[in-house]
């Protein structure tokens, strides 16, 4: 069993003079990222691999997250930025099996789409939000044919 964790980039500044890809987190955004974070440690989840769109937004809020769970290796993909559906696929099967959990990081409106496919329910990711996927397999390669379980979704509204 593997446990997939996909979470939207926190709230972002809408600076003018900022290219999309370099747009920083705004006051809101920080504190939201620290806090799903720690909801997500203190009520027991784990999570063993960081995976990050490399745009600074998802990037930063991946580093708030493998800070709180004591890990600095993060792995970027650039695909993760302006993904298609495929590219989520794509990178899970790539994921060492070593790891029983990863977390990927990225963007609207695609990770809205791809947890959706992974389930039954329509999921809208508002920033910071947190889905949390049970995968019946053994290893990632095997992703696309396993059975799929939202276990939860996380809010920052309804958490925090």
């Amino acid at each position: 069993m593997k446990t997939l964790y996909l979470v939207r980039h926190a709230k972002s500044d809408w600076t003018h003079d900022v290219p999309d890809f370099d747009r920083p987190l705004n006051e809101r955004g920080h504190s939201n990222a620290r806090g799903m974070a720690k909801h997500l440690l203190e009520n027991g989840f784990n999570i063993g691999c960081f995976i990050s769109s490399p745009a600074k937004r998802a990037l930063t809020t991946c580093r708030y997250f493998a800070e709180t769970f004591g890990n600095s290796n993060i792995k970027k993909i650039e695909d993760l930025y302006e993904p298609l559906l495929e590219d989520f696929t794509n990178t899970v099967v790539r994921i060492d099996d070593e790891y029983s959990s990863a977390a990927l990081f990225s963007h609207n409106p695609t990770i809205s789409q791809f947890a959706s496919s992974l389930t039954s329910e329509v999921l809208e990711f508002p920033t910071c939000a947190v889905a949390v996927f049970e995968v019946d397999c053994e290893e990632w390669s095997q992703f696309e044919g396993a059975h799929k379980t939202l276990t939860h979704f996380f809010l920052p509204r309804e958490i925090l």
